[in-house]
């Protein structure tokens, strides 16, 4: 599962964007990424909701192929809710890379951290 699909979503699907006066220290988000992906690690329950999202993502991204939007809000609603299991650490790094260009070297430096997650996951 692409993590940048998964950030990606829930960055747009939560709550509206909001222009911000300047960038997020990348040193700092690197960092909480790093935190939170070891935080959930540690965390059965934790590393099961982030299968499951994952899971969700592949149906939403089936879901968009199909032009289906209904069932894509439908997903977008279940992604939303179990990311609050992932904890505040997981909510506070999504928030912080509102701000950044999904696209940028440094935001796919950060979601790359997220990789080691899938392993976790049964494929």
């Amino acid at each position: 599962m692409n993590q940048l699909l998964i950030v990606g979503i829930l960055i747009f699907s939560t709550v509206p964007l909001y222009a911000q006066n300047q960038q997020p220290d990348v040193t700092k988000l690197k960092a909480d990424a790093q935190k939170v992906v070891s935080i959930i690690k540690g965390d059965n329950a934790k590393i099961q909701t982030y299968c499951q999202m994952s899971d969700i993502a592949d149906q939403m991204n089936e879901g968009e192929q199909e032009r289906d939007r209904k069932k894509v809000e439908e997903l977008v609603q279940k992604l939303t809710e179990l990311e609050k299991g992932l904890g505040p650490e997981y909510l506070a790094l999504v928030e912080s890379l509102r701000a950044m260009d999904l696209t940028s070297k440094d935001n796919q430096e950060i979601l790359s951290t997220f990789d080691t997650l899938d392993d976790s996951c049964p494929h």
